[in-house]
């Protein structure tokens, strides 16, 4: 018989709200002894007593055994989820940005105290990923996990592509919809989907990478140019976070716009869903859909973590745990398409080798091969540029290189 789980609940926003309702509709051995809230004074559905500004209300209760994480301060989430698995507490989080920052250390926790930390609804909302990662592809070679992980970003391509719509105006909309925040950059940026991504990796292939030395660049430069270039190839632009293993002692992580062909999975995820591609060694490519956002979609997930927790399932970290040398490496070529206005971008760049450059009047864009690396150490000048950089495997289909200069070619 499952065990009795008390909760103390962190957040009563979209997803704590989501959560609420979906639990009052299931009959589960669980209840919601206290849940903690930052404003005291606003207005809310449930009986004032259920309440609380104090966390250790939650966090020194002998009788709360389970504590549900769901607000969007870091630090305050990180603080809260560690004493509650110092404290002999098992969590459920979905602080996609937290837990990829911190996880080493929450791993380390969990190993120390015994207690279990779950976060399905930190990645892809409603897609199941995490859990497959560790269980059904637990023993199975993963050559690359790809997909889309922000449902804001892609509302807004799909909106300019198949609408029309100008980024701004895109934007906009996603925001009156709750889809996109008053400030977007966590979520246009491709800062959202790389916090998932690491965290998805550290399960794929058991290695722990820091947000800061991964590349991610957003959407907010894409301009009707660029989409119109897309159309003429037959191509979509999506923001695609990667992960791929270039041979038995490497891996790379980047988050890039990408073309995308009508042969792709990712090509017909629309507005705000997610897709999650998994190419496998023996069970080939698998494909993961579903809502990547919203109250009722990652308030799912947080049940499900929950729900599991009844029979105290931890995670293994297989991965992580198996005697391999596989480190993460940013030494890699890929294919790129730059759309730019300063000629000396191109040069700082040093592009190994150009397929194509286009001008004519105010667009211009060069294809070719660049280390990766030369896109991070260029970071700020390509935003400075408003220049749009997309990978482009599909206008080169350069296939994987030698080791000959240390680097590989992804895909």
């Amino acid at each position: 018989m499952s065990k009795k789980l008390n909760i103390g609940l962190f957040g009563f926003g979209v997803v704590g709200q989501g959560l609420y309702d979906i639990i009052k509709t299931k009959h589960l051995n669980l209840e919601i002894v206290k849940i903690a809230i930052k404003n005291a004074n606003k207005e809310r559905s449930l009986p004032r007593e259920l309440f609380t500004t104090n966390h250790d209300e939650i966090l020194n209760n002998p009788e709360i055994n389970t504590v549900v994480e769901l607000i969007n301060d870091t630090e305050a989430a990180f603080e809260i989820v560690s004493r509650a698995l110092s404290s002999g507490k098992n969590v459920v989080s979905a602080s996609k940005k937290m837990i990829a920052t911190y996880l080493k250390e929450l791993i380390d926790l969990q190993h120390k105290y015994g207690t279990s930390l779950l976060y399905e609804g930190s990645v892809c909302g409603s897609i199941p990923i995490i859990r497959n990662l560790e269980e059904y592809y637990d023993n199975e070679l993963l050559h690359s996990i790809s997909g889309i992980f922000n449902g804001s970003s892609n509302y807004i391509l799909s909106k300019g592509y198949l609408e029309g719509l100008d980024y701004d105006t895109a934007l906009k909309q996603a925001q009156e919809l709750g889809f996109a925040e008053t400030d977007p950059t966590m979520d246009v940026g491709g800062f959202d989907a790389k916090y998932k991504l690491i965290i998805a990796a550290a399960h794929a292939y058991g290695v722990i990478i820091k947000p800061e030395d991964v590349l991610n660049i957003g959407i907010q430069n894409l301009s009707a140019s660029d989409l119109q270039y897309a159309r003429e190839k037959k191509l979509k632009i999506k923001l695609v976070p990667v992960a791929k293993e270039l041979d038995d002692r490497h891996v790379t992580l980047f988050v890039l716009p990408k073309f995308v062909n009508e042969t792709e999975f990712l090509y017909n995820v629309e507005y705000e869903y997610n897709g999650v591609t998994v190419q496998a060694a023996f069970a080939d490519q698998q494909f993961f859909f579903g809502k990547g956002a919203g109250g009722h979609p990652t308030g799912s997930a947080v049940l499900s973590d929950i729900a599991a927790l009844r029979y105290n399932y931890q995670y293994e970290y297989k991965k992580a745990k198996e005697v391999n040398d596989l480190r993460f490496t940013n030494n890699v070529d890929i294919n790129i398409y730059l759309r730019y206005e300063d000629e000396s971008l191109v040069e700082a760049l040093g592009f190994e080798h150009i397929q194509e450059r286009f001008y004519s009047g105010n667009y211009k864009f060069v294809i070719g091969k660049i280390n990766l690396q030369k896109l991070i150490d260029n970071q700020q000048r390509i935003a400075d540029n408003k220049a749009f950089v997309a990978f482009a495997d599909q206008l080169t289909g350069v296939s994987l290189a030698s080791e000959k200069k240390q680097a590989a070619e992804v895909f």
